[in-house]
């Protein structure tokens, strides 16, 4: 082993200040060539995103990552697009059992699904996350992969949002948008980590994102192997496989994705093990949730929300070095300016 030379304090205070005007350069050259972040508002969190992925991709920082090791993860509902009033696949499940009712009679009298075509939703909320899974894992049982994503493709190509009456592939966030694209131009590779399912989101994230199938991770129904008139299909079964939510997010980061991220974005409570496990690892990490405050724009929601729950992460943030997005004030605009 090698000596390590020891380091004057002067020369300490010459390094940290080299890097420092490394670090200020860079930021420079980026705000001379363009915004890469044009809908964030300037200020402290813009600042500390852009001074993250400067240094980390500076081969000059003490804190440079590999590119193969750039690895960021985003929660999808609430922190890529609008999770509000109900999540976009919940929606998608209410439609879809209207949609296959009549060819299951005996769901007239077998709850949830009883609740749903009589539209009495309080009735399906007393059902909680259990009765919603075995909606999800009921209502597409026997249908191929491939017949499964037909279908989402065709319903996410029409379905409404209620409040903004357009698409739900519209009401995707500009400035994540752009937080893709400036990762990915630093050689970041860009994950969904939800608790949706996988087979909901694959066929549309995209076009939406810019993130392909492959690297979007998510709940999951228990699939089969068959062969169906001479052909091998993926049938889907009527149980679940993995839930991909709270403590299950690090859980499917390591079995899908095999390598620790250094990003992390999500919005709720349910994302803190996520951002936990992101910031656990070694070197400089950073890890975000939006805090939805803007009612006008959009919808604001934290500790008391049944949907995108805010708080216990608002008590932790600042004893865990995560940062908060607020959206009224660090987002300049929200949705993409329509075409």
């Amino acid at each position: 082993m090698y000596p390590i030379p020891h380091r004057s304090k002067t020369q300490r205070h010459l390094l940290a200040v080299g890097l420092l005007m490394i670090l200020i350069l860079c930021i420079s050259s980026f705000a001379q060539a363009s915004d890469p972040l044009p809908s964030w508002n300037n200020g402290l969190v813009k600042t500390k995103i852009i001074q993250f992925v400067c240094d980390v991709t500076n081969t000059n920082s003490e804190n440079y990552v590999a590119p193969k090791e750039r690895v960021a993860v985003f929660d999808n509902d609430g922190t890529l697009w609008v999770e509000q009033p109900i999540s976009t696949q919940t929606v998608f499940t209410y439609d879809q059992i209207k949609k296959l009712a009549p060819q299951h009679p005996e769901w007239k009298t077998m709850q949830p699904f009883k609740a749903v075509l009589e539209g009495n939703m309080s009735a399906v909320s007393s059902f909680g996350t259990k009765g919603f899974i075995k909606m999800i894992v009921t209502t597409h049982s026997g249908m191929t992969a491939t017949e499964f994503t037909n279908e989402v493709n065709e319903w996410i190509s029409k379905a409404k949002h209620p409040r903004f009456k357009c698409l739900y592939t519209n009401l995707v966030y500009q400035p994540q948008l752009e937080l893709l694209t400036f990762l990915r131009a630093n050689g970041f590779k860009t994950y969904i980590i939800s608790g949706s399912s996988m087979a909901f989101m694959r066929p549309w994230t995209e076009k939406a994102y810019g993130i392909p199938p492959e690297q979007v991770v998510g709940s999951s129904v228990v699939t089969e192997f068959r062969i169906v008139d001479n052909k091998p299909v993926i049938i889907r079964l009527p149980k679940n496989n993995f839930t991909d939510n709270r403590a299950g997010k690090p859980i499917g980061i390591y079995q899908h994705i095999g390598r620790r991220p250094i990003f992390a974005f999500g919005n709720a409570d349910a994302d803190m093990q996520m951002i936990q496990y992101t910031k656990a690892g070694k070197g400089k990490r950073l890890g975000l949730f939006i805090h939805h405050t803007d009612a006008k724009r959009e919808y604001a929601y934290d500790r008391k929300s049944n949907i995108g729950r805010l708080d216990k992460v608002l008590d932790m943030a600042s004893s865990n070095d995560w940062i908060i997005v607020d959206m009224k004030k660090d987002w300049g605009q929200i949705f993409p300016t329509p075409k």
